[in-house]
């Protein structure tokens, strides 16, 4: 099995708000990965003590644990267990209610000998290799379909369609959340490698262009997780006056990057 973890943030100068890990019990028999990108708040009041870091560090720690550990449950379970722990961990010193309580997209996938699990809440991204060679993209494309004009810039999302009907949703303090996500189960035969993208990482697709998601992937599997976020700096270097001439957001931001081959 070859896994390959790279997670940088946007700005050397401020924390990594993603999260990402592999886990691969004792047994041998089966593993998960973890991809977490926590949603930067504008300035100003969150409700919350917390930084984003913190919280997904907390939720990327429970979700990494409870995935391997319990395996009779599915993975919205695991994660609206991963939500209310970390609720729990500051519910009595924060204002877990306010639309900008610290939270993050999620991908998760468990793999055993039998089958492939998957789930994708908001705008990360998971693909899947097929021993055919076919690369399937498992999105959760709502944040996508929403009209310009509810988005106030790339970065600041209007709360009226954050975690409401209509808009998109995202992991927060809201244990039915999970119940958004988009999940599913492959046959472990059907599957050859994985690759789980931070959308830090996915701007190589949906804002240079570069390619697909079939050649985003080939990108990783031949020259390296690591070649593609270096690939994704260098274009928001190239783009960054054209950034700030149409008012978009950070030149930079986070990327991470998990392949595993099963």
């Amino acid at each position: 099995m070859r896994t390959e973890l790279v997670s940088e943030p946007g700005d050397p100068d401020r924390p990594n708000e993603d999260f990402a890990g592999v886990a691969l019990p004792a047994s041998g028999l089966g593993g998960a990965l973890v991809v977490l990108d926590g949603v930067t708040p504008p300035k100003g009041a969150t409700g919350c003590l917390h930084s984003v870091p913190w919280f997904t560090s907390r939720l990327g720690g429970a979700l990494t644990e409870l995935t391997v550990s319990c395996r009779d449950l599915t993975l919205p379970e695991i994660l609206s267990r991963a939500i209310g722990r970390t609720a729990e961990a500051h519910e009595t010193t924060c204002d877990l209610s306010h639309p900008r309580t610290p939270q993050a997209t999620v991908v998760v996938a468990r793999w055993s000998p039998e089958s492939v699990e998957y789930l994708v809440l908001s705008d990360s991204a998971l693909l899947v290799e097929s021993p055919a060679g076919t690369v399937t993209a498992h999105l959760d494309d709502r944040l996508s379909r929403l009209p310009r004009s509810a988005l106030a810039t790339d970065a600041l999302i209007d709360s009226t369609v954050r975690n409401r009907e209509g808009g998109f949703f995202t992991a927060a303090a809201d244990p039915s959340v999970a119940g958004r996500s988009v999940t599913g189960v492959l046959p472990r035969s059907e599957v050859r490698a994985l690759a789980a993208l931070s959308d830090g990482a996915t701007r190589w697709v949906e804002k240079f262009r570069e390619g697909d998601w079939t050649d985003c992937y080939t990108f990783v599997r031949k020259e390296g997780a690591g070649a593609l976020v270096e690939r994704v700096r260098g274009l928001e270097r190239g783009d960054a006056e054209a950034r700030e001439f149409l008012g978009r957001s950070k030149t930079h931001d986070d990327a991470t990057v998990v392949y595993v081959e099963l």
